[in-house]
């Protein structure tokens, strides 16, 4: 939601945000999940499990960086 990306603009320190970023955050937010979640998917499968752990996507996020 705006209030959201504007609570994390801030944290950032950012003083003043344009009408068009909050559109491109939740464009570049979702990408970023997408890989996150899929990654989280092939630990799972990897281990032979279907229920994704947290520790599965604790190494997709270390494996994206």
């Amino acid at each position: 939601s705006e209030p959201a990306i504007r609570c994390l603009a801030r944290r950032g320190g950012v003083k003043r945000i344009s009408d068009l970023i909050y559109e491109d955050t939740r464009g570049v937010l979702n990408i970023f999940l997408e890989k996150v979640i899929c990654d989280s998917v092939t630990y799972t499968e990897h281990a032979k499990r279907k229920t994704i752990a947290a520790l599965n996507v604790v190494y997709a996020l270390h494996s994206s960086g």
